[in-house]
C-alpha cells in the first residue's frame, strides 16, 4: 500500500510516454495524476476491518463520544446522549464484538449487536444509546472510506440545508422576560422558530410536587408566558412549547386547548410517551399539533404512536434512538402515515451534523432542534473540528465532506472531559 501512489504515477507516465507528441501531453498527464492523487489511496474497501473502539465523556457522563478505528487508519466519530452515564464497559463489550468486522456493513453490524443483546437490554436505554454512538461512527468511517458524505450513503438528499428551531434555555420565567428573550434570539440569529418550556416544578401554584394535574393559576401562567412570546416574535415565527412529560392526560387536553389561539408549531410531550392511547385522547381533543418521542427507542418504539394516530409529529433523538440508519427507518415509517419528522437534538455539533444528514435524506423532515448553548458556551466550538459556520440564518449548511463532516477535537474535548472517566483509552 505504501508504494501505491508511486506505482500509479509510474503507470500514468509510462502510458503517456508511449503516445506521440509527449511534450503536448505533459500538462494533461500532470492534471490526470493530480486527479488520481485526490482519490482515496486506501486499499480495497473489502479489506477494511475494525480494530478498536474507544470513548470519552463530558457533562457528567451524559454525553458519550466514540471513535471507531480501522486497519487503514480511517477513524469514525460518533456521539450519544442522556442514557450514557456509566457505560464505559458497555462500549468495551460492543467494541470487542465488532472488532475484525468490515465497518462498511453498517446495518449488519448494528443488527448483530442488537440481536446479541436481546437479553442484555437491547430494547432501549443505555444499550441502544451506546449502540447509537457506535453506529453513527460507522457511517462516518464508511463515508470517509468511500469518499462520500453520509447523506449519499443514506440514498441522497432532498435538501441542502437543514432548518432548525432554537431551544432558548430561557424558560419558566416571567412572561415579559420570555418575550424579550424570544425577540433577542430571532433578531440576533435569524431563527424562524423557537422553543420554550412551560413545566415548572417550583411553581407555587402546583398542588404538590407529585400531582401531575395543572391547576387554574398554573395554566394561566403558561398561557401568559407563551402569549408574550407570540406578541414578541409576531405571526411568522414558529413557536414550540415543551412540557417534558410532567403532566396527566386531563392537563394535556387543557393546556393544548388553551394554546390554540397562539397557533403553536407543536405542544411537546404533555405526558410521558409510553402510552400511545393516552396521547390519542389529547391529540383528538385539540387543533394544537401534539409532538412526542424523544425518549423512545428504535422504530419499534414509534410504531404504536403512528399506528393509531396518537401524535401529529414525531421527534426521535437521533443520538440515542438507534443511530442514523434507524433514524431513517423511523422517518420512513412516519412518512407512511404522513407524519412529519422533527428530531430532538441535545448533542454537540457532531451530533447536530449527523442528524442533519438524516434530515436531508428523508422527504418528511420538518425541523431539527438547535440549542442556544452553541452561541453561549465556548465548549461547543472547542470540542469539535468543522468547516465554515455552524449555522446560517436559522439553517445548518449540510456538509459535503466525506463522512459526517464534523470530527472530535481531542485536545479541546480533554479540557472538559469528566474526571475519573476513560478518555479514548
Amino acid at each position: 500500500m505504501k508504494n501505491q501512489p508511486s506505482n500509479r504515477r509510474s503507470f500514468i507516465q509510462k502510458g503517456l510516454a508511449g503516445a506521440a507528441g509527449l511534450s503536448l501531453l505533459t500538462n494533461f498527464g500532470n492534471d490526470l495524476f493530480a486527479a488520481v492523487q485526490k482519490q482515496n489511496l486506501f486499499s480495497a474497501p473489502s479489506d477494511l476491518q475494525i480494530t478498536d473502539v474507544k470513548c470519552a465523556y463530558i457533562r457528567n457522563g451524559h454525553s458519550l463520544f466514540v471513535k471507531v478505528y480501522s486497519n487503514q487508519d480511517i477513524v469514525g466519530h460518533g456521539e450519544a446522549v442522556d442514557a450514557t452515564a456509566g457505560t464505559y464497559y458497555l462500549v468495551g463489550m460492543m467494541g470487542d464484538r465488532i472488532k475484525g468486522k468490515n465497518p462498511l456493513n453498517v446495518h449488519r453490524i448494528f443488527e448483530d449487536v442488537r440481536r446479541r443483546g436481546f437479553f442484555e437490554g437491547a430494547q432501549g436505554g443505555m444499550y441502544i444509546s451506546v449502540l447509537t454512538a457506535i453506529e453513527s461512527a460507522l457511517w462516518d468511517l464508511a463515508g470517509k472510506a468511500l469518499n462520500v458524505p453520509v447523506y449519499q450513503l443514506l440514498g441522497g438528499k432532498f435538501r441542502d440545508s437543514i432548518r432548525v428551531y432554537c431551544d432558548t434555555a430561557s424558560s419558566r420565567e416571567k412572561p415579559e422576560i420570555m418575550g424579550q428573550r424570544a425577540k433577542e434570539v430571532v433578531d440576533e440569529h435569524n431563527f424562524t422558530a423557537v422553543k420554550f418550556d412551560i413545566d415548572d416544578s417550583n411553581d407555587p401554584n402546583k398542588y404538590d410536587p407529585y400531582n401531575w394535574t395543572v391547576g387554574p393559576a398554573e395554566l394561566q401562567r403558561m398561557v401568559d408566558q407563551i402569549t408574550a412570546v407570540r406578541e414578541s416574535v409576531g405571526v411568522n415565527v414558529d413557536i414550540c412549547v415543551d412540557m417534558h412529560g410532567r403532566f396527566d392526560t386531563t392537563s394535556g387536553k387543557r393546556v393544548a386547548k388553551a394554546m390554540e389561539p397562539l397557533h403553536l408549531m407543536w405542544l411537546e410531550e404533555p405526558i410521558p410517551a409510553e402510552n400511545a392511547e393516552a396521547y390519542k385522547y389529547i391529540t383528538q381533543s385539540t387543533s394544537t399539533p401534539i409532538c412526542a418521542g424523544e425518549n423512545l427507542y428504535l422504530a419499534y418504539g414509534f410504531r404504536p404512536l403512528l399506528e393509531i394516530g396518537a401524535v401529529d409529529i414525531i421527534m426521535p433523538d437521533l443520538q440515542k434512538a438507534g443511530g442514523l440508519g434507524e433514524a431513517q427507518r423511523i422517518a420512513n415509517l412516519a412518512n407512511v402515515y404522513y407524519v412529519p419528522f422533527a428530531p430532538h437534538m441535545v448533542a454537540s455539533y457532531l451530533g447536530a451534523m449527523a442528524s442533519a444528514h438524516v434530515c436531508a435524506s428523508v422527504p418528511n423532515f420538518l425541523i431539527l432542534e438547535w440549542q442556544i448553548y452553541f452561541h453561549t458556551n465556548p465548549m461547543f466550538k472547542e470540542i469539535v473540528h468543522y468547516d465554515g459556520e455552524m449555522i446560517v440564518d436559522g439553517y445548518i449548511p449540510l456538509s459535503d465532506k466525506p463522512g459526517i463532516g464534523v470530527e472530535i477535537n481531542e485536545e479541546g474535548l480533554k479540557k472538559y472531559a469528566d474526571k475519573d472517566m476513560p478518555f479514548f483509552t
